[in-house]
């Protein structure tokens, strides 16, 4: 199963890190459609807050664990943080459709943080 977390700053309820970790297991490799969706929307994610706004996220990747996350920077421009965190929501609006047509092999978790810090 693929546990995903979204972990938000608990005053804002802005996004400031999100984790991917294990297999799906939905089918062999290479030919698991959920392991390429959620791949495909996190991936794709990351690659368009760099390539639209210019942000880098900090993350990284164990693809034998199944593992990918990233960390999200302080943006000093309010329009650009926004236009970040829409592009993040996006994402998680694309991994909770998965996980409700295949719940069986993907779980989002919400998690609540005291600035960057996790409190759980």
């Amino acid at each position: 199963m693929v546990r995903v977390t979204i972990e938000r700053e608990r005053s804002s309820g802005r996004i400031v890190r999100c984790s991917l970790n294990g297999h799906a297991q939905y089918d062999e490799p290479g030919k698991d459609l959920v392991c390429a969706g959620v791949s495909t929307v996190a991936f794709g994610t990351v690659n368009a807050v760099e390539a639209l706004l210019g942000i880098g996220l900090d993350c990284a990747t164990d693809e034998a664990e199944g593992r990918f996350e990233f960390e999200v920077p302080d943006v000093p421009d309010p329009k650009r943080a926004e236009q970040m965190q829409l592009l993040l929501e996006s994402m998680v609006v694309m991994l909770e459709t998965i996980e409700q047509s295949y719940g069986s092999y993907i779980k989002v978790n919400h998690i609540r943080v005291q600035g960057r810090e996790r409190t759980c």
